[in-house]
């Protein structure tokens, strides 16, 4: 099956079977983090959209707890930065109508919460398409370390995803009934 196509079906499955409520287990997050080594990382996040999973609320607990959160941004040449983000902060709406922080501050994310639309059990993920993330895992690795987590719905689990050279798989992806490695 093409990635049009398992896009199709999983983000119709998606929206009919969206859990609005859900929640991670707040230690397997601080188990994520203690695994990272570092004290207090950066953490890049996103604004859910199109029945993504929320990851607003691990955010929320992470700024509560002193650690520096970043959210995408999209640049005037379709490249992708995160940037400092604030729950005080005002957030702008871009040209696909996400919200985007105001901040012009660049972070490097040591821990990356990546959304999804499908994934299979070798971590690699399929996106909406436009290769956002992909470029932004790919530069983000040049740069430094940083632990990449996706972030799913059990059913967006596909046998395999059809992949190209510059797909990039995730460190790990968490779902409501299982973790992957």
């Amino acid at each position: 099956m093409t990635k049009s196509k398992i896009r199709k079906v999983k983000l119709r499955i998606r929206e009919k079977k969206y859990i609005s409520n859900l929640k991670f287990n707040p230690s397997l997050i601080n188990n994520i983090i203690k695994k990272s080594g570092l004290k207090k990382p950066v953490i890049g996040g996103y604004f859910p959209v199109n029945f993504e999973i929320n990851c607003l609320n691990i955010l929320e607990e992470l700024f509560k707890k002193k650690f520096t959160i970043a959210l995408p941004k999209i640049n005037k040449n379709n490249s992708m930065e995160f940037y400092k983000y604030s729950l005080s902060d005002p957030l702008a709406l871009n040209k696909y109508g996400i919200p985007e922080t105001t901040s012009d501050e660049i972070l490097y994310p040591d821990i990356l919460f990546v959304p999804l639309v499908a994934f299979d059990h070798n971590l690699f993920r399929i996106g909406y398409g436009g290769g956002y993330y992909d470029r932004y895992l790919a530069k983000l690795e040049k740069k430094k370390k940083f632990l990449s987590v996706g972030l799913a719905f059990f059913n967006q689990k596909v046998r395999k995803v059809p992949k190209d050279r510059f797909d990039k798989s995730l460190n790990l992806i968490i779902t409501e009934k299982k973790l992957f490695l």
